[in-house]
């Protein structure tokens, strides 16, 4: 098959969350399964500079946008044989300090910048010699792609490919103005109930949801999960009528970056079998964040968004209370200032238990997962995580609430003592949290239990050649169904 995706990050050249790890990865696994991938994505600032081998294709685009055009070329990159990344070049909307927003400010111009990244996708959909059997386009910035191509088929398009919608959040939805739907330039019958308007305003997930021939989410129980008023957000009757197109693939993992051997990021490799090389690597995150090298001492750690989502307020909480039980924690993470103060200033309180790094650093977040005993992860919501994930690789155990992706990737004791790996706790609070890290810490006093969990956490396959055949059957479905 020949499957053109379409995202506003991609690993390895741009990243703000998980979303780039996944169309990363699935590309290159769909590509090393033996089908043709090909990606676009936004030329942000500096990527030209930090990948050398991007040459200019002999294409340029001029686009409406209302009442005016909008230019811009195109770049591109083969990383590997079966996959190109074709990147949009139009300084005016990307060449940027960030992608979406700036000292936590959102851009302005967001709604302009992503309908035009929408109307690029499409037309080099319809118009590039390399013809594509499937358009897959992530979340809310490329969500009006599959409306811009029915209205495309509607001019003449005289058989477009389908189109499959993959919603990685549903809390971010791409909701603006009423007045920027003029910028797509669709018939005003595009803005209507059963399409992208949304309480008066244009909402572009919505859009993607309305028209896509496919939607997936990013695990079996997040696509539950958003058909309830709890996790739906304002859209779940609108998915509810729509769950015969819906289906939900747990994300996978690419081992070739997350690995405990030949890591670069590591001093150290290990394995499940010849684990003293996590020990090392325990000491050496201990020393590089300012903590006492103290092999003895559980440490917890924890690489995040600094948002209410990923239940940061009942993490706080807890460890308010589980601190003396003499513990160590450390955090990698930005986010909200209000939640990045009282980090920092519960490692100003506590600065021989916790260390506190603001920001986001790709060879730390390897160390501290490698580095940690535990991991904890008490989302508010989770659609699907990587963090968890990465964790059961490296011998982390995770602590998780029991939703969505976590409660999908994790097995609790209760569930079953033979293949446990995790521990799970399912109310939303820091008591219940607390309860949980206790559960942790009496299972690191237990030795020999503790390498079972280890053990199991392993011998888990996330790999992608795995999940990639999940997507392949909804791709077929819906080239079967067009």
């Amino acid at each position: 098959m020949k499957i053109l995706l379409a995202s506003s990050e991609v690993h390895p050249y741009s990243k703000t969350g998980g979303l780039a790890d996944m169309v990363g990865a699935l590309a290159k696994a769909l590509a090393h399964a033996g089908h043709e991938a090909a990606i676009v994505t936004p030329l942000y600032r500096g990527l030209r500079e930090k990948f050398p081998d991007m040459r200019h294709v002999d294409w340029y685009l001029n686009l409406p946008m209302g009442s005016r055009m909008v230019e811009a070329q195109l770049w591109s990159l083969e990383p590997q044989p079966g996959l190109t990344i074709y990147f949009v070049d139009q300084p005016g909307y990307f060449d940027r300090a960030g992608i979406y927003h700036e000292a936590n400010i959102s851009y302005l111009d967001n709604a302009e910048r992503f309908i035009f990244f929408s109307k690029c996708v499409a037309h080099l959909a319809r118009y590039l010699p390399w013809r594509p059997d499937l358009v897959h386009v992530h979340d809310w910035q490329v969500g009006l792609v599959p409306a811009l191509m029915v209205q495309q088929h509607r001019e003449g398009w005289i058989k477009p490919p389908p189109t499959c919608l993959t919603i990685h959040n549903l809390a971010y939805q791409g909701v603006f103005a009423p007045d920027t739907f003029n910028l797509t330039n669709l018939p005003e019958e595009f803005f209507g109930i059963e399409g992208a308007e949304f309480y008066g305003q244009l909402n572009c997930l919505k859009a993607g949801i309305a028209f896509a021939d496919r939607i997936t989410t990013v695990s079996p129980r997040y696509a539950r999960e958003i058909t309830t008023e709890e996790f739906g957000c304002g859209l779940d009757g609108f998915l509810r009528n729509r769950q015969g197109k819906l289906t939900g693939i747990l994300n996978g993992v690419d081992y070739g970056d997350w690995t405990t051997t030949k890591n670069r990021f590591l001093k150290a490799s290990y394995s499940a079998a010849r684990i003293r090389g996590k020990e090392r690597n325990k000491l050496v995150l201990q020393h590089e964040m300012g903590l006492p090298m103290s092999p003895k001492t559980p440490l917890f750690g924890t690489v995040s968004r600094l948002a209410e989502q990923k239940g940061v307020d009942i993490q706080l909480g807890a460890l308010e209370e589980m601190l003396s039980t003499g513990l160590q924690f450390v955090l990698l993470g930005s986010g909200s200032p209000l939640f990045e103060r009282a980090y920092l200033d519960l490692a100003r309180r506590y600065p021989t238990q916790v260390a506190v790094r603001i920001g986001f650093n790709e060879g730390l977040s390897h160390r501290i997962e490698a580095g940690c005993d535990f991991y904890l992860m008490p989302s508010h919501f989770e659609p699907c995580g990587l963090n968890q994930m990465y964790s059961l690789r490296y011998g982390t155990i995770p602590v998780v609430r029991a939703v969505g992706g976590l409660d999908d990737s994790v097995v609790d004791y209760t569930a079953s003592a033979e293949l446990a790996d995790g521990i799970k706790f399912r109310e939303y609070t820091a008591v219940a949290l607390a309860k949980a890290i206790r559960k942790a810490l009496a299972l690191y006093e237990n030795p020999t239990l503790f390498r079972h969990y280890r053990r199991n956490a392993m011998s888990v396959d996330f790999s992608w050649e795995r999940t990639v055949e999940d997507y392949l059957r909804v791709y077929r479905g819906a080239v079967g169904a067009a």
